[in-house]
């Protein structure tokens, strides 16, 4: 049975309306409101991992950027309030019901190698994969280019060249998908890029790894008398016998969800140690998350294989647009939503990944590759690498639209939209890159704002004994 994508009353068609511009003006200081936003978002996970949430308000009151990352449920908190954050007007029925990544920003984005062996880069985090206006990924990736090259002194003209650039990547690329199926093969790979770009994807290859550099395996683990364990220590906290027991009854789920053909035998995922990774992320810091170590094709301790377990809970897209991506499509798991937004974004996604459920909470696994290089953009060190590396980003996120559609599972989604975006944007790329700069600019200023109202209230909160998700 189709599904069929519902109309949140957010966008509005751009054949209808004028462009009216986002005006410039002073950021609202709003600090209750911050506050109360902070501890409802957070406050459930305090029980669990307090200490994770005390990493986390310290963390994401380190920079500007630093609390945007981490409050990606406070964007879409804004983006339901279209009195003040008006919906984009190169958007209508259809296109507001894009697969999302959801949390698009400058470090989603890495290098690593794909099922198939391809070093590439692309996207790397699908936590919050969920349907919306494909406006809503380009406006926050504008926002956090912005931010970040602001934090590293990228002169204000300079940095809306990056946006307006970015933009122009992503349309380009997306008009090249419509009427063909270039998309379902379409990578970044060592050869078609350049710059940083290629240096992460050689990174990811392992071409030109830096002599110390360890892999998952060395990094996290040890092996004494025949036996290969986690290495306990401030960023690993071993699991006790009855955690262990909980994930080892969660496996068999997460085994049925792979799919993987074909089948390893039952010994490849037998589990042998178990640790709570801590202070990894920004945002989903507070849920828990796991290293599962797994025997893999042999005996042989050197071929054991790390898994990534994690928490997993609603998108924070769903705030803005509760209900777009009606539940059935992910069985109502937050794990699955997870694997099928990536799934649907990545041409060649790890055999491992899967999904199960652990303690009534949803969990989404994928393997600790020893394949991958993260992007820094403290590493962009003028304007042309800043600029290199968003307009690859821009080609990436095109490819993610085009592909997340009927290319993936049409009974989904039964349009193609590479077409319908192009055909919404109706040849005003000039228009579209307007509206995303005026909103980002405004909005970058509120976020800035909204980082200092934190930290006032977090210095407070501190003094009282309390971090803000406490009341």
């Amino acid at each position: 049975m189709k599904l069929r994508i519902l109309f949140t009353g957010l966008a509005l068609t751009a054949f209808s309306l004028a462009i009216i511009p986002v005006q410039t003006e002073a950021a609202t200081s709003r600090q209750a409101w911050l506050v109360e936003q902070i501890y409802n978002y957070n406050h459930p996970f305090a029980a669990n991992l307090p200490k994770e949430l005390d990493a986390k308000m310290e963390k994401i009151a380190k920079t500007p950027f630093a609390f945007y990352r981490g409050t990606a449920h406070l964007f879409y908190e804004d983006v339901k309030n279209t009195k003040d954050w008006p919906a984009s007007h190169y958007t209508n029925a259809i296109t507001n019901g894009v697969w999302l990544q959801g949390d698009m920003h400058l470090q989603n984005i890495g290098g690593f190698r794909d099922a198939k062996g391809n070093a590439v880069f692309d996207t790397n985090d699908f936590d919050e994969g969920y349907w919306g206006s494909y406006t809503w990924d380009l406006r926050r990736m504008a926002v956090s280019i912005l931010l970040g090259a602001e934090e590293k002194g990228i002169s204000s003209e300079d940095s809306k060249k990056l946006v307006e650039n970015f933009v122009d990547s992503y349309v380009t690329q997306i008009a090249k998908f419509k009427d063909n199926d270039d998309e379902l093969n379409y990578r970044l790979t060592a050869d078609n890029t350049d710059g940083i770009v290629k240096d992460i994807i050689e990174k990811a290859d392992g071409k030109n790894k830096k002599t110390d550099d360890k892999s998952p395996l060395d990094e996290y683990t040890d092996t004494k008398s025949g036996q290969r364990l986690f290495i306990a220590n401030t960023e690993l906290q071993r699991v006790n016998p009855t955690t262990l027991a909980a994930i080892n009854a969660a496996m068999p789920s997460y085994i049925a969800s792979i799919n993987k053909n074909p089948p390893e035998n039952a010994s490849y995922y037998l589990l042998k140690d178990a640790a709570l990774r801590l202070e990894a992320g920004t945002g989903s810091l507070g849920r828990y998350r796991y290293y599962l170590l797994i025997d893999g094709k042999s005996t042989d301790t050197n071929d054991d294989i790390i898994l990534e377990m994690k928490q997993e809970t609603n998108s924070a897209v769903s705030i803005a647009a509760p209900n777009n991506m009606p539940t059935e499509t992910y069985g109502n798991h937050n794990g699955l939503r997870v694997v099928k937004s990536m799934k649907a974004m990545l041409s060649n996604t790890d055999d491992l990944v899967g999904y199960t459920t652990m303690n009534n909470m949803p969990f989404f696994l994928r393997e600790r590759s020893p394949f991958q290089a993260d992007f820094k953009y403290k590493d962009l060190k003028d304007y042309k690498m800043f600029n290199d590396a968003v307009v690859y980003m821009g080609k990436v996120m095109a490819k993610n639209h085009a592909l997340a559609d009927k290319d993936y599972d049409a009974k989904l989604i039964p349009h193609s939209m590479d077409k319908e975006i192009t055909d919404v944007i109706n040849g005003d790329v000039s228009g579209l890159k307007k509206e995303t700069l005026d909103y980002a600019i405004k909005y970058a200023d509120q976020v800035k704002q909204d980082f200092n109202d934190f930290k006032d209230a977090f210095k407070k909160a501190k003094e009282n004994g309390k971090l803000l998700y406490q009341h």
